[in-house]
């Protein structure tokens, strides 16, 4: 048992980033702009918040402190997103082009400023925000173990976006028309919506939960940020596209790509798979074989929304 309680704690160091990121892409893509960009956030919020940390440990730290740099990430990601907005609703831009201009440039962009700044490339910061155990519920069986063990507040984070998206999908009149603006944007806009505005508010929070999500990915794996986050941008694309634009959906899908991205880490601390002596290669090859096989099986029943990627040119003055 302590062998799966370990691989399950280690689990949601990859299924929670991965469960924001794409809950951050839904909320661009069911108003109809296409996020190719999710990488590039989410080093941008990476590389924000673990500067705001580098900054801000020799005077505060604790817990508080690491969700103060969960929201400098955040609006990282938002203010980095704002270059997709001009760019795909502004000047109707190739959706596509711009999101994946948006992956190169972060990276060397970041680069440049920490080299700038602090001389090196490495934002370092003292990772104290690892969770041994939480009084009371982590007395509780199994779930205790799992989730209130050696845990970080970015899982309970996670949960809370993960609800909140459910709920403002389902029940709000912001859910409903963003959801029009991304199926039928000219009858949303006949119905006194203002498209644009409309879209443009689902950019901001993709961006602002893209850039948390890179600090959620960043803090649990490492001490530094080093201008990568693993190409978990790239893959929360496809679990945006495995969950079907559903945020119930991408919860089963983040767990299904987390395990997987899990087994080709931590393959060596598990006996039965050590002893099998496979490459090291093959473990690491197995998330990207899984993602492709999966898009293959998906991709025609795919139930994106209809306007998906399509440039609106009307101009909204309702």
């Amino acid at each position: 048992m302590d062998v799966v309680y370990f691989f399950c704690q280690q689990m949601l160091l990859s299924v929670v980033p991965l469960l924001i990121v794409a809950l951050g892409g839904i909320f661009s893509e069911k108003g109809g702009v296409l996020n190719f960009s999710l990488e590039g956030l989410m080093l941008a919020g990476a590389f924000a918040g673990a500067f705001f940390l580098r900054a801000t440990q020799d005077a505060v730290s604790g817990n508080g402190m690491y969700f103060l740099a969960l929201l400098v990430a955040g609006a990282a990601g938002m203010i980095t997103m704002i270059l997709q907005g001009i760019a795909a609703i502004n000047l109707n831009g190739e959706q596509i082009i711009s999101g994946m201009a948006i992956n190169l440039l972060i990276p060397a962009l970041t680069i440049v400023i920490a080299r700038a700044v602090i001389g090196v490339l490495q934002v370092g910061y003292r990772n104290v925000f690892r969770i041994p155990e939480t009084p009371f519920f982590s007395k509780i069986p199994v779930i205790g173990d799992i989730f209130f063990k050696n845990a970080y507040i970015s899982t309970l984070v996670g949960l809370a976006v993960l609800i909140l998206s459910i709920f403002v999908f389902k029940y709000t009149r912001f859910g409903m028309r963003l959801k029009a603006c991304g199926e039928h944007p000219q009858a949303a806009a006949s119905m006194g919506i203002n498209v644009k505005k409309t879209r443009y508010t689902g950019l901001l929070i993709s961006g602002f939960l893209a850039g948390l999500g890179g600090l959620a990915f960043v803090v649990p794996n490492a001490t530094e940020y080093s201008a990568t986050v693993a190409g978990y941008g790239y893959l929360a694309v496809a679990v945006v596209i495995f969950g079907q634009w559903q945020p119930g959906h991408i919860l089963w899908a983040s767990l299904f790509f987390g395990a997987i991205k899990t087994l080709a880490n931590v393959y060596t601390s598990i006996p039965f798979l050590a002893s099998m002596g496979a490459s090291n290669y093959l473990f690491k090859m197995t998330p990207y074989v899984a993602t492709i096989l999966v898009l293959l099986f998906t991709s025609r029943k795919s139930k994106q929304p209809a306007a998906l990627g399509e440039p609106y040119d009307r101009d909204d003055t309702a």
